[in-house]
Protein backbone atom coordinates (compact mmCIF):
# COMPACT_ATOMS: atom_id res chain seq x y z
CA UNK A 1 0.00 0.00 0.00
CA UNK A 2 1.19 3.03 -1.20
CA UNK A 3 1.47 6.50 1.20
CA UNK A 4 0.34 9.40 -0.25
CA UNK A 5 2.48 12.38 -0.02
CA UNK A 6 0.71 15.58 1.68
CA UNK A 7 -0.23 18.37 -0.50
CA UNK A 8 1.62 21.72 -0.81
CA UNK A 9 0.63 24.04 1.66
CA UNK A 10 -0.36 27.32 0.27
CA UNK A 11 0.89 30.29 0.65
CA UNK A 12 -1.44 32.31 2.39
CA UNK A 13 -1.74 28.82 5.00
CA UNK A 14 2.28 29.11 5.15
CA UNK A 15 1.89 32.93 6.34
CA UNK A 16 -0.78 32.32 8.60
CA UNK A 17 0.93 29.30 10.60
CA UNK A 18 4.59 31.39 10.57
CA UNK A 19 5.17 34.68 12.10
CA UNK A 20 4.28 37.18 8.81
CA UNK A 21 0.74 37.56 9.55
CA UNK A 22 1.28 38.66 13.28
CA UNK A 23 4.34 40.87 12.58
CA UNK A 24 1.94 43.15 9.95
CA UNK A 25 -0.48 43.08 12.30
CA UNK A 26 1.93 44.93 14.88
CA UNK A 27 3.62 47.46 12.15
CA UNK A 28 -0.39 48.07 10.96
CA UNK A 29 -1.48 49.12 14.48
CA UNK A 30 2.09 51.05 15.18
CA UNK A 31 1.74 52.57 11.90
CA UNK A 32 -2.04 53.88 12.77
CA UNK A 33 -1.11 55.20 16.29
CA UNK A 34 1.77 57.07 14.81
CA UNK A 35 -0.70 58.85 12.35
CA UNK A 36 -2.77 59.68 14.96
CA UNK A 37 -0.18 60.94 16.87
CA UNK A 38 1.23 63.25 14.34
CA UNK A 39 -2.27 64.55 14.18
CA UNK A 40 -2.49 65.15 17.65
CA UNK A 41 0.67 66.86 18.48
CA UNK A 42 0.80 68.53 15.19
CA UNK A 43 -2.45 69.87 15.44
CA UNK A 44 -1.68 73.28 17.25
CA UNK A 45 1.58 74.14 15.56
CA UNK A 46 -0.80 73.80 11.96
CA UNK A 47 -3.64 76.12 13.68
CA UNK A 48 -0.76 78.38 14.02
CA UNK A 49 0.54 78.20 10.67
CA UNK A 50 -3.19 79.28 9.37
CA UNK A 51 -3.59 81.95 11.91
CA UNK A 52 -0.31 83.65 10.50
CA UNK A 53 -1.07 83.29 7.08
CA UNK A 54 -4.65 84.58 7.52
CA UNK A 55 -6.70 81.59 7.32
CA UNK A 56 -9.48 81.77 9.55
CA UNK A 57 -11.76 79.33 8.51
CA UNK A 58 -10.59 75.67 7.22
CA UNK A 59 -12.26 72.60 7.64
CA UNK A 60 -11.40 69.53 9.48
CA UNK A 61 -10.02 67.83 6.88
CA UNK A 62 -7.53 70.64 5.80
CA UNK A 63 -6.34 71.00 9.22
CA UNK A 64 -5.31 66.99 9.64
CA UNK A 65 -4.10 67.51 5.62
CA UNK A 66 -1.74 70.40 7.40
CA UNK A 67 -0.65 68.23 10.66
CA UNK A 68 0.25 65.70 8.15
CA UNK A 69 2.31 67.40 5.57
CA UNK A 70 4.22 70.30 7.79
CA UNK A 71 7.63 71.04 6.54
CA UNK A 72 9.18 70.92 10.36
CA UNK A 73 6.61 69.02 12.69
CA UNK A 74 6.63 68.11 15.75
CA UNK A 75 6.26 63.97 14.93
CA UNK A 76 6.78 63.78 11.41
CA UNK A 77 4.80 60.94 9.42
CA UNK A 78 6.26 57.49 8.20
CA UNK A 79 5.75 58.66 4.84
CA UNK A 80 7.94 61.81 5.56
CA UNK A 81 10.42 59.88 6.98
CA UNK A 82 10.45 57.33 4.22
CA UNK A 83 10.59 60.60 1.69
CA UNK A 84 13.16 61.55 3.57
CA UNK A 85 15.34 58.23 3.59
CA UNK A 86 14.88 58.17 -0.69
CA UNK A 87 16.37 61.59 -1.12
CA UNK A 88 19.48 61.33 1.23
CA UNK A 89 19.93 57.87 0.59
CA UNK A 90 18.98 56.89 -2.85
CA UNK A 91 18.90 60.37 -5.07
CA UNK A 92 21.83 61.98 -3.34
CA UNK A 93 25.31 61.32 -4.26
CA UNK A 94 27.04 58.76 -1.63
CA UNK A 95 29.61 61.27 -1.64
CA UNK A 96 27.88 64.41 -0.35
CA UNK A 97 28.22 65.47 3.09
CA UNK A 98 23.93 65.67 2.64
CA UNK A 99 24.03 61.75 2.05
CA UNK A 100 22.55 59.49 4.81
CA UNK A 101 25.37 56.79 3.10
CA UNK A 102 28.11 59.25 3.39
CA UNK A 103 27.57 59.62 7.82
CA UNK A 104 26.31 55.81 7.74
CA UNK A 105 30.06 54.99 6.32
CA UNK A 106 32.03 57.40 8.27
CA UNK A 107 30.12 56.36 11.81
CA UNK A 108 29.64 52.23 10.31
CA UNK A 109 34.42 52.63 10.21
CA UNK A 110 34.49 53.85 13.58
CA UNK A 111 31.82 50.78 15.02
CA UNK A 112 33.28 48.44 13.25
CA UNK A 113 36.81 49.08 14.49
CA UNK A 114 35.63 49.62 17.92
CA UNK A 115 33.70 46.52 18.43
CA UNK A 116 36.88 44.71 17.41
CA UNK A 117 38.83 46.19 19.68
CA UNK A 118 36.23 45.89 22.66
CA UNK A 119 35.62 42.29 21.54
CA UNK A 120 39.44 41.05 21.86
CA UNK A 121 39.83 43.12 24.58
CA UNK A 122 36.96 41.78 26.68
CA UNK A 123 37.55 37.58 25.62
CA UNK A 124 41.91 38.46 26.85
CA UNK A 125 40.00 39.64 29.97
CA UNK A 126 37.70 36.75 30.21
CA UNK A 127 40.58 34.06 30.29
CA UNK A 128 42.46 35.45 32.18
CA UNK A 129 39.48 36.07 34.99
CA UNK A 130 38.84 32.17 34.70
CA UNK A 131 42.42 31.68 34.72
CA UNK A 132 43.29 33.37 37.81
CA UNK A 133 41.55 33.40 41.00
CA UNK A 134 42.80 36.61 42.63
CA UNK A 135 41.99 38.66 38.72
CA UNK A 136 38.52 37.10 39.30
CA UNK A 137 38.10 38.83 42.85
CA UNK A 138 39.92 42.37 42.13
CA UNK A 139 39.72 42.87 38.57
CA UNK A 140 36.18 41.60 37.50
CA UNK A 141 34.65 44.44 40.01
CA UNK A 142 36.58 46.95 38.27
CA UNK A 143 35.10 45.94 35.03
CA UNK A 144 31.21 46.10 36.51
CA UNK A 145 32.12 49.47 37.97
CA UNK A 146 33.52 51.12 34.62
CA UNK A 147 29.88 50.48 33.24
CA UNK A 148 28.62 53.11 35.97
CA UNK A 149 30.04 56.04 34.21
CA UNK A 150 27.42 57.50 32.18
CA UNK A 151 29.03 57.37 28.39
CA UNK A 152 27.63 61.21 27.71
CA UNK A 153 29.67 62.36 30.13
CA UNK A 154 32.94 60.06 29.51
CA UNK A 155 32.34 60.69 26.02
CA UNK A 156 33.66 64.24 25.88
CA UNK A 157 36.67 63.65 28.58
CA UNK A 158 37.79 61.14 25.91
CA UNK A 159 37.80 63.20 22.89
CA UNK A 160 39.92 66.15 24.62
CA UNK A 161 42.44 63.77 26.25
CA UNK A 162 42.61 62.55 22.87
CA UNK A 163 43.17 65.96 20.52
CA UNK A 164 45.81 66.87 23.46
CA UNK A 165 47.75 64.28 21.92
CA UNK A 166 46.84 65.04 18.35
CA UNK A 167 45.36 61.95 18.34
CA UNK A 168 41.53 63.02 16.39
CA UNK A 169 39.42 61.17 13.64
CA UNK A 170 38.54 57.54 13.62
CA UNK A 171 40.93 56.54 17.30
CA UNK A 172 38.77 59.00 19.64
CA UNK A 173 35.13 57.22 18.44
CA UNK A 174 36.63 53.69 18.45
CA UNK A 175 38.05 53.92 21.90
CA UNK A 176 34.45 55.20 23.19
CA UNK A 177 32.87 52.38 21.35
CA UNK A 178 35.09 49.68 22.12
CA UNK A 179 34.35 50.80 26.13
CA UNK A 180 30.60 50.15 25.02
CA UNK A 181 31.59 47.01 23.67
CA UNK A 182 34.20 45.13 25.91
CA UNK A 183 32.14 44.57 28.92
CA UNK A 184 29.30 42.28 27.49
CA UNK A 185 31.50 40.02 25.65
CA UNK A 186 33.86 39.70 29.13
CA UNK A 187 31.01 38.71 30.79
CA UNK A 188 29.13 36.30 28.26
CA UNK A 189 32.60 35.21 27.75
CA UNK A 190 33.33 34.02 31.18
CA UNK A 191 30.14 32.72 31.64
CA UNK A 192 30.39 30.59 28.44
CA UNK A 193 34.21 29.44 29.86
CA UNK A 194 32.82 28.79 32.65
CA UNK A 195 30.15 26.49 31.76
CA UNK A 196 31.36 23.07 30.59
CA UNK A 197 30.17 20.38 33.50
CA UNK A 198 32.23 19.40 36.59
CA UNK A 199 31.61 15.88 35.16
CA UNK A 200 33.58 16.83 31.54
CA UNK A 201 36.19 18.52 33.43
CA UNK A 202 36.63 15.51 35.62
CA UNK A 203 36.83 13.33 32.68
CA UNK A 204 39.96 15.29 30.81
CA UNK A 205 41.56 15.15 33.91
CA UNK A 206 41.56 11.41 33.88
CA UNK A 207 43.13 11.87 30.47
CA UNK A 208 45.76 13.77 31.61
CA UNK A 209 44.41 16.56 29.59
CA UNK A 210 46.84 19.54 30.29
CA UNK A 211 45.64 23.34 30.71
CA UNK A 212 45.76 24.21 26.81
CA UNK A 213 44.29 20.69 26.03
CA UNK A 214 41.54 21.70 28.52
CA UNK A 215 40.94 25.57 27.05
CA UNK A 216 40.68 24.52 23.62
CA UNK A 217 39.03 21.22 23.24
CA UNK A 218 36.07 22.10 26.13
CA UNK A 219 35.90 25.50 27.60
CA UNK A 220 36.20 27.29 23.96
CA UNK A 221 33.63 24.94 22.30
CA UNK A 222 31.51 25.55 25.37
CA UNK A 223 31.79 29.08 25.54
CA UNK A 224 30.91 30.04 21.59
CA UNK A 225 26.84 30.30 22.25
CA UNK A 226 27.82 32.56 25.36
CA UNK A 227 30.26 34.60 23.32
CA UNK A 228 27.97 35.17 20.45
CA UNK A 229 25.16 36.19 22.18
CA UNK A 230 27.59 38.97 24.12
CA UNK A 231 28.84 39.79 20.38
CA UNK A 232 25.56 41.09 19.19
CA UNK A 233 25.00 42.65 22.13
CA UNK A 234 28.21 44.59 21.89
CA UNK A 235 28.07 45.01 18.18
CA UNK A 236 24.70 47.10 19.05
CA UNK A 237 26.52 48.93 21.95
CA UNK A 238 29.41 50.27 19.94
CA UNK A 239 27.10 51.80 17.35
CA UNK A 240 25.48 53.37 20.56
CA UNK A 241 28.96 54.48 21.89
CA UNK A 242 29.64 55.69 17.88
CA UNK A 243 26.76 57.86 17.72
CA UNK A 244 27.63 59.88 20.88
CA UNK A 245 30.38 60.17 20.15
CA UNK A 246 29.98 62.07 16.83
CA UNK A 247 27.71 64.07 18.57
CA UNK A 248 30.36 65.50 20.80
CA UNK A 249 32.64 65.78 17.55
CA UNK A 250 30.75 66.38 14.66
CA UNK A 251 32.95 67.94 12.31
CA UNK A 252 33.71 64.53 11.00
CA UNK A 253 30.45 63.47 10.04
CA UNK A 254 28.36 60.65 10.94
CA UNK A 255 24.84 60.13 12.10
CA UNK A 256 25.39 61.75 15.52
CA UNK A 257 26.44 64.85 13.37
CA UNK A 258 23.44 64.61 11.39
CA UNK A 259 21.20 64.00 14.53
CA UNK A 260 22.86 67.39 15.90
CA UNK A 261 22.46 69.46 13.00
CA UNK A 262 19.15 68.64 12.66
CA UNK A 263 18.19 69.85 16.56
CA UNK A 264 20.36 72.64 15.69
CA UNK A 265 17.79 73.81 12.93
CA UNK A 266 14.29 72.01 13.99
CA UNK A 267 14.90 69.59 11.01
CA UNK A 268 12.61 66.62 12.69
CA UNK A 269 12.13 64.53 9.48
CA UNK A 270 16.13 64.51 9.44
CA UNK A 271 16.68 63.38 13.00
CA UNK A 272 13.89 60.47 12.30
CA UNK A 273 15.47 59.28 8.95
CA UNK A 274 18.96 59.39 10.63
CA UNK A 275 17.60 57.56 13.50
CA UNK A 276 16.05 55.02 11.53
CA UNK A 277 18.85 54.14 8.98
CA UNK A 278 21.04 53.76 12.10
CA UNK A 279 18.29 51.54 13.50
CA UNK A 280 19.30 49.83 10.05
CA UNK A 281 22.98 49.43 10.34
CA UNK A 282 22.96 47.86 13.48
CA UNK A 283 20.48 45.87 12.42
CA UNK A 284 22.75 44.74 9.62
CA UNK A 285 25.27 44.77 12.05
CA UNK A 286 23.58 42.26 14.03
CA UNK A 287 22.73 40.12 11.46
CA UNK A 288 26.11 40.11 10.35
CA UNK A 289 27.61 38.53 13.88
CA UNK A 290 24.33 35.72 13.18
CA UNK A 291 25.79 34.34 9.57
CA UNK A 292 29.35 34.13 11.18
CA UNK A 293 27.63 32.27 14.10
CA UNK A 294 25.63 30.51 11.80
CA UNK A 295 29.05 29.49 10.28
CA UNK A 296 30.82 28.60 13.14
CA UNK A 297 28.58 26.39 14.13
CA UNK A 298 28.34 24.62 11.57
CA UNK A 299 32.10 24.12 11.25
CA UNK A 300 31.64 22.94 14.68
CA UNK A 301 29.35 20.03 13.70
CA UNK A 302 26.15 21.89 15.23
CA UNK A 303 22.41 20.92 14.39
CA UNK A 304 20.70 23.57 12.26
Amino acid sequence: MSIEAPAPRGIVARWTDGQTIPVLIVVLVIGVFWYLGAMWLNADLQRDLFANGGKTEYTTAELIEGTLSQERPKLPTPGQIIAELQKTVIDTAPTSKRSLVYHGSVTLSATVLGFLLGSMLGMVLAVLVVHARSLDRSLMPWVVASQTIPIIALAPMVIVIMNQFDITGLVPKSIIAAYLSFFPVTVGMVKGLRSPDPLQMDLMRTYSASRMQVFFMLRVPASLPFLFASLKVAVAASLVGTVVAELTKSEDGGFGARLLAGSYYGQTIQIWAALFAAAACAWMLVTAVGVVERGVSKQMGARP
